[in-house]
């Protein structure tokens, strides 16, 4: 009986210990995801204004917090460069066939003192400024959007993260919080130069 006690014990406490790494890990990872310059020695280094200047593409979707698809979206971009600030034309088609434009007005504010590349940008949904910075092949940004659900406005929060993987493409992960609760994410793909080329520009009529 005395072993068997011993077994359950050691057991529980294996089960703990797991437990306590799983958290420790949990924070580390949310920690990291809140630090841009963690991404100092990743490359290839990107540079916002550069890989949106001209036409891209673009391929999404949208989560809820249960990682349930809910919405799918595909987007023609033309961006237009002028001295240190981005114009970015966004054309959207959604598959229920909803149709949709956001136009992005980004400033290059140089450099900070721990070597990030301050951005602040705007549009018309966007509550305020985005505000965020560029380090190694990633830019992280933060900013409000006012959402149409269900015939009312609701304001969110949007953590996005863009991560640059090679000359024309970089890949998009943005989650969505209310309250600061995450309600969603949304994942997309942007292609450029050649890679765009060669299936843009994407047929926005019908999904």
């Amino acid at each position: 009986m005395a072993k068997k006690s011993s077994r359950i014990k050691s057991a529980l406490n294996i089960v703990m210990a797991l437990f306590l790494l799983g958290g420790t890990l949990g924070v580390v990872s949310a920690c990291a995801r809140n630090d841009v310059t963690a991404l100092a020695e990743r490359g290839p280094k990107f540079v916002l204004e550069e890989f949106f200047a001209g036409d891209s593409v673009a391929y999404g979707v949208f989560e809820d917090r249960f990682g349930n698809l809910r919405r799918q979206f595909r987007v023609n971009l033309n961006g237009q460069v002028e001295g240190n600030k981005l114009t970015l034309v966004e054309d959207f088609l959604y598959d229920d066939g909803e149709r949709a434009d956001r136009t992005w007005v980004i400033e290059n504010l140089g450099q900070l003192d721990n070597g990030a590349i301050a951005y602040r940008g705007t549009a018309a949904d966007v509550s305020g400024e985005a505000t965020g910075s560029v380090v190694g092949n990633g830019l992280n940004w933060r900013y409000d959007v006012v959402l149409e659900m269900n015939g009312r406005q609701i304001e969110v929060n949007f953590d996005d993260w863009i991560y640059q993987q090679d000359e024309n493409v970089a890949i998009n992960r943005a989650y969505i919080t209310k309250y600061g609760v995450e309600i969603g994410s949304v994942s997309i793909v942007f292609l450029r130069g050649a890679a765009a080329e060669a299936v843009g520009p994407l047929d926005l009529e019908s999904w």
